[in-house]
């Protein structure tokens, strides 16, 4: 067999992305997962999918035009994998959406369409169609002579075929998903128990006579769900200018127009309506047209609703107190007399919001600092940075303009700050700053001291309930300093400050990750203890990736936790068999960024808001802090040592990207990581974790097929 080289043994992200979401979709199907969940982990696939879409396929989309002739092939190629792998996953969802259904039934809540409505419950949708959705509706008839406005990717349309006097005309009918709920419990059959829901397109199509009433003596009315998505990706100038908040609305309503790039349809549409449309929707050979069930924008299914026992639904963790803070008078003392970690959602988000609170109220804080990605709408942090400015603190927020999906919101989010006497810096030019910090400095004496946030995640307190994410607390001096550096270099840009603790992107992040990677090449040559375990989202920058294949051809354990995008292919002889990669699926959506180092037995130990992507290292502001603290460290060693141990909800990430689930005997316990965390900050006692065996479920000879595949 020929050998694998470290520039073939390479995942395109695209096609690892879809892998992962092959992860979400095996959730959906697990008959251990209480059915509720099940259904909405068919919303958060088909979420995910729309992002897909809107922006990594459009942006191979564009490649696949305007590169190079000699790269286009290449980028067509992968447009056409990425269609199979979808096409593949729609048809499984279609399968595990029935099956789901079928397993509600068994719980008497049944989702049913409009064909299977009695009397009674015709009579319900009548009246709830005049009485709320019938003023919603705006038909669009489609005319040669104009053109079809332009269709919003949020939302789903019915496309209508009328026929009458021998005539046929279409129509376009959006479905006020945004307005209305998506699920409508309507009453029960006579004598029958149980919860009947019915989806909001449906309820019109009971009464779709009456939308064109005493217009077309109608003699049959069709209708079929569509779905458009649209290139969401925006083109900004690199200049920061004074009229950059302008330029990014305009963007944002270009946006709106944005080149479609998939079309999904019943695929029992006629195929008249269906040409019809791919023609008038100007849909060429490089969009995916992909034919699905009759039910479209399922990420609604989200919040799809539990209206039987409590039992059907996933079990919530309750937050756990912190002891040393809760012991505390207050947070900021507490600081004082140690550094403190936060390990959300396990530990309540309400401790960083108390931060920020005593720091507002504290007659000795002179200045907070804070950099705002994405924040909860009603956000207690910005509540708490108004309050800091009324007792006459000097507050400054970056705010950055450009998080994707989050600009419109992040736009307001700035003028009320800016209302409100804050400081506020947008962004960095050519920069995302991506970083989670907060400076607070405060007069001691007769000198200024800082406390600091260093953390894995957003301020916001809404994904803080459902991500996982750290947070570090401390009053080291040392690193203080080096993050209000950090708010120097974001606020002036030529200046060039030297950090000695932080890996700060773009200026470090990349030298003190390889150079690291590169040290324990160095311990495994000598013989000294070495090992490198790296928890993240995202795994996809070829140098790190290249230098993580030499690390394990040196001799170097190198152990994996990642929860989407995976270039790197592990357990390839000769090339990256000690590399073992894992990704955890569950309950609450894994997000730290974590890098261990052993480093000839005195460890290092990072928490980052950077995954290792090209895009974090290079072209965003992000900050990476050492854990200097022992005891922190040992916390952060035990919560990856029971994710390692997970064989419930791990997957093995090997190279022939298959999502096997790990081995285990009938006699082993089971460890379900997320659970078994909570257990362990509650007692704080480390459970006995088993032996694990690494393989997969996926049997040898169907693995070592595929990676022959891949020579070819």
């Amino acid at each position: 067999m020929t050998e694998i080289t470290a520039e073939q043994a390479w995942v395109a992200k695209e096609l690892s992305w879809l892998s992962f979401n092959d992860r979400v979709l095996q959730e959906a199907a697990d008959p251990s997962v209480p059915i509720i969940q099940r259904i909405r982990y068919l919303g958060i696939f088909s979420n995910n999918m729309d992002e897909f879409f809107r922006v990594r396929v459009a942006d191979v989309r564009r490649l696949a035009v305007f590169s190079t002739p000699s790269k286009q092939e290449e980028y067509r190629n992968l447009l056409e994998q990425i269609r199979q792998t979808v096409f593949k996953l729609q048809r499984r969802f279609e399968a595990t959406y029935e099956k789901n259904l079928k397993e509600l039934r068994r719980r008497k809540i049944y989702v049913v369409n409009e064909r299977q409505l009695d009397e009674g419950q015709i009579a319900f949708a009548r009246d709830y169609f005049y009485k709320k959705i019938e003023q919603e509706l705006v038909p669009i008839m489609l005319d040669d002579a104009y053109p079809i406005p332009e269709l919003s990717d949020a939302s789903i349309y019915l496309a209508i075929k009328l026929s009458y006097e021998g005539q046929v005309k279409y129509f376009l009918l959006e479905v006020p998903t945004t307005r209305l709920d998506r699920f409508v419990e309507i009453p029960g059959k006579k004598g029958k128990r149980g919860h009947v829901l019915i989806v909001l397109e449906n309820i019109i199509r009971v009464c779709l006579p009456e939308v064109f009433r005493g217009v077309f003596p109608l003699d049959s009315a069709e209708a079929y769900t569509i779905k458009l998505t649209r290139d969401a990706e925006l083109e900004l100038s690199e200049e920061m200018t004074q009229t950059f908040v302008e330029k990014m609305a305009q963007s944002l309503k270009r946006r709106k127009k944005g080149d479609p790039v998939r079309f999904v349809y019943d695929a029992q549409m006629p195929d008249d309506l269906q040409e019809y449309l791919v023609k008038r929707l100007g849909l060429g050979k490089l969009d995916s047209m992909i034919p699905g069930g009759r039910y479209h924008n399922s990420k609604d299914f989200m919040k799809f609703p539990n209206l039987g026992p409590a039992y059907l639904d996933s079990k919530s963790l309750p937050a756990i107190p912190h002891q040393q803070i809760e012991a505390s008078s207050n947070i900021m003392s507490c600081m004082r007399d140690q550094d403190l970690l936060l390990y959300y959602p396990y530990h309540s988000f309400n401790y960083l919001t108390d931060l920020l609170k005593t720091a507002a109220i504290d007659p000795s804080v002179k200045s907070i600092k804070i950099s705002l990605y994405r924040v909860a709408s009603n956000s207690h942090v910005v509540d708490a940075l108004l309050n800091a400015v009324a007792n006459h603190k000097e507050v400054t927020a970056v705010v950055e303009l450009q998080a994707r999906f989050d600009e419109e919101a992040n736009i307001e989010l700035s003028e009320r700050l800016t209302d409100g006497g804050v400081n506020v810096i947008l962004g960095v030019p050519g920069l995302k700053v991506h970083s989670k910090l907060i400076s607070i400095a405060r007069q001691e004496g007769n000198t200024l001291r800082y406390y600091t946030h260093v953390g894995t995640g957003n301020f916001n307190e809404k994904t803080a309930n459902v991500y996982t994410d750290f947070s570090l607390f401390t009053y080291d001096q040392e690193l203080g300093d080096e993050v209000a550096k950090v708010f120097d270099f974001i606020a002036f840009t030529y200046k060039r400050h030297e950090f000695k603790l932080l890996g700060v992107s773009p200026l470090n992040s990349r030298s003190k990750l390889v150079g690291m990677i590169d040290d324990e090449i160095k311990n495994a040559e000598k013989g000294e203890e070495c090992g490198i375990t790296l928890k993240c989202n995202n795994l996809v920058d070829r140098e790190v990736i290249d230098r993580l294949y030499a690390a394990s051809q040196a001799g170097v354990p190198v152990r994996l936790i990642v929860r989407g995008m995976c270039a790197l292919m592990a357990g390839i002889p000769g090339l990256s068999d000690n590399i073992e990669a894992i990704s955890i699926v569950d309950g609450l959506l894994e997000h730290p960024r974590v890098y261990i180092f052993r480093n000839a037995g005195e460890p290092k130990y990072f928490l980052s808001s950077a995954d290792v992507m090209t895009r974090n290292i290079d072209f965003r502001v992000e900050v990476a802090a050492p854990i200097r603290d022992k005891n922190l460290q040992q916390i952060i060693q035990n919560i990856i040592d029971i994710q390692w141990a997970d064989n419930v909800k791990a997957r093995i990430l090997d190279a022939s990207q298959t999502n096997g689930f790990r081995l285990r005997k009938p006699n082993v316990r089971k460890v379900q990581s997320q659970y078994a965390i909570h257990d362990y900050l509650s007692e704080g006692k480390l459970p006995r974790l088993p032996k694990l065996n690494y393989r997969s479920t996926v049997k040898q000879k169907a693995k070592k097929k595929k990676n022959k595949a891949l020579l070819k």
